[in-house]
């Protein structure tokens, strides 16, 4: 049985220059689940364990009839109250608005074959399994961001802030605006990986002005 990787499959969308370039991004599904607070804190930890076993559970029973799949690199989807701490640059934003006060939304990609009815039974499978908080938050998730500005990010991420100021300079130069949120590919595991060689893609949409 041949295993269908998105990565190999999408490869262009797995991949970043070490500057930055601008780039369209294809309609995708997703697994997804969303939260509010510090990645450091427990309900994100759980958050995430809700969403990779539900990944796996699917995974399986698509296995079982024959369309077997990798399961793909973590994303995020990133933003804030705007209201409350108005409009930084991009690159101010991660050092004005406190970790707890960000919005997530995590991610897997998925076959286009997935569907939202095979996704509950997953949810109620792991439910049944497992003693995991958070399963039913899981959700289907098509996403078409469209134009983007993206870089790769080589190293901690308390270092993005760099690396998103030459986005933004690159925004302004080419009389870009920022249109959707800041969106995060973590191809290194995080768990398993020195902070100084975490490799993350680095995307802001961006519409012309």
């Amino acid at each position: 049985m041949e295993k269908l990787d998105l990565t190999k499959k999408y490869k262009s969308y797995y991949a970043a220059k070490e500057e930055p370039e601008l780039v369209r991004i294809e309609p995708a599904n997703f697994l997804s689940i969303t939260g509010k607070g510090d990645p450091s804190e427990k309900m994100y930890s759980e958050k995430l364990a809700a969403l990779y076993a539900t990944a796996y559970t699917l995974k399986f029973a698509y296995k079982a009839i024959g369309k077997d799949f990798v399961v793909a690199k973590l994303e995020g989807l990133w933003s804030f109250d705007e209201e409350k701490y108005g409009k930084p640059s991009i690159s101010e934003a991660p050092l004005k608005v406190p970790r707890s006060e960000w919005f997530y939304r995590m991610m897997i990609r998925l076959p286009d074959y997935v569907t939202a009815d095979q996704i509950n039974n997953a949810t109620d499978s792991v439910i049944r399994k497992k003693n995991l908080p958070f399963v039913k938050d899981t959700e289907l998730y098509s996403m078409d961001e469209g134009l983007v500005i993206q870089m790769l990010h080589i190293g901690p991420f308390d270092q993005e802030p760099v690396t998103l100021e030459k986005i933004q300079q690159f925004i302004v130069s080419k009389g870009l605006k920022k249109n959707g949120l800041h969106h995060e590919i973590y191809l290194s595991d995080f768990n398993k990986t020195a902070s100084e060689k975490l490799r993350t893609i680095l995307r802001e949409p961006v519409v012309e002005t």
